[in-house]
């Protein structure tokens, strides 16, 4: 059997050692999460602990580029830290919205979506507001994670694959959206309104900080440029 070259194996090893760290990292927070929410519910705990956690790592994946931009790093198209941080975000989203769908309506799946088979016409309402953000987002995330690659990278081409990654920004906010919903749906303790509010909001002021920098720095440049002429 044909060996991988040293510099490949030291690259997979250290890809294999970061996803182990983040595999506890995401454990952590899902314990810590599912210790805080009250019992005995243990689906609504779980889907807590399972939010929460993807959250944080899809805030995580999203702040890493802004944060390259602003300490002044270079900040290529795609990069293993985040591209693995995004897997993860889209593994927790999946694992979140496979439990999610099983706690009100206990497994029922279909009724949160076919207003037809359910007389309460949950789809009328911010539930089912709520539902539907949830999915999208989930859908999305499953999709960058397929595309999270090189070989996807390689066949799509830098441009076609920046501007489907793109949609990392439409899948935050369908997830910021549909978590507002159920902090109001379920009126949400204090403590995770803020817990939500913070990590959303960090995240948007480290967005708008790198891309006021971009937008500072092309001005720099354009103004060098003409004073050079």
């Amino acid at each position: 059997m044909t060996r991988l070259p040293l510099a490949q194996q030291r690259y997979w090893k250290n890809r294999a050692q970061r996803h182990l760290t983040l595999a506890l990292l995401a454990a952590v927070i899902l314990w810590l999460v599912y210790c805080a929410t009250p019992p005995p519910d243990v689906r609504h705990r779980l889907s807590m602990a399972s939010a929460y956690a993807s959250l944080a790592f899809l805030a995580w994946a999203l702040s890493l580029g802004a944060w390259n931009l602003l300490r002044r790093r270079h900040n290529p198209v795609s990069f293993d830290m985040r591209r693995d941080v995004g897997i993860w975000a889209g593994f927790l989203a999946i694992a979140h919205t496979a439990i999610g769908l099983t706690v009100h309506l206990r497994g029922r799946m279909w009724m949160y979506f076919f207003k037809q088979i359910h007389p309460l016409k949950l789809q009328n309402t911010q539930f089912g507001l709520a539902n539907y953000t949830g999915l999208v987002a989930a859908l999305l995330l499953l999709l960058l994670v397929a595309i999270s690659n090189d070989i996807s990278l390689r066949m799509l081409g830098t441009r076609k694959w920046k501007s489907w990654q793109r949609w990392t920004y439409a899948t935050a906010f369908l997830t910021v959206l549909h978590g507002a919903l159920f902090q109001l749906i379920e009126k949400r303790q204090t403590a995770w309104v803020c817990i939500f509010a913070i990590v959303t909001l960090t995240t948007l002021g480290i967005q708008a900080a790198g891309f006021f920098k971009v937008r500072r720095d092309a001005a720099f440049k354009l103004r060098n440029a003409i004073s050079n002429r």
